[in-house]
């Protein structure tokens, strides 16, 4: 049975859910987070992203029969849905990190936003 959005899933919506969303989301929002309290720039995120890429990758291979780098003949297809799943991951992370640095802008120039009279 084929997905009708088989572009941005490979086995199944739930799997992408649960695997790309909540568990590789999180770990995403944590990197966000991470690079916001220490003042890191963003390619310092994007090489972390690549990472939790690549490990979320590996999860829809080992535990869902998805495709994978490695052999060469799922490439192609592992890189596409690489893509995705750095997207997505990258826009938690985005959220998570402009949350966490909104706070400390406003917490620490809080005088900038009080009220003047």
């Amino acid at each position: 049975m084929e997905s009708e959005l088989a572009l941005l899933w490979e086995v199944s919506m739930a799997e992408f859910i649960f695997v790309t969303v909540i568990l590789g989301g999180g770990g995403g929002w944590m990197i966000g987070r991470s690079t916001a309290l220490t003042w890191s720039g963003w390619g310092l995120l994007a090489f972390y992203l690549f990472l939790l890429t690549l490990a979320v990758r590996f999860i829809h291979f080992s535990l869902f029969g998805g495709s994978f780098f490695l052999p060469f003949s799922t490439f192609d297809t592992a890189l596409h849905y690489g893509i995705v799943d750095y997207l997505v991951l990258f826009a938690i992370a985005a959220a998570g990190r402009s949350y966490v640095r909104n706070r400390q802008m406003a917490r620490q120039y809080g005088f900038l936003h009080q009220d003047r009279g």
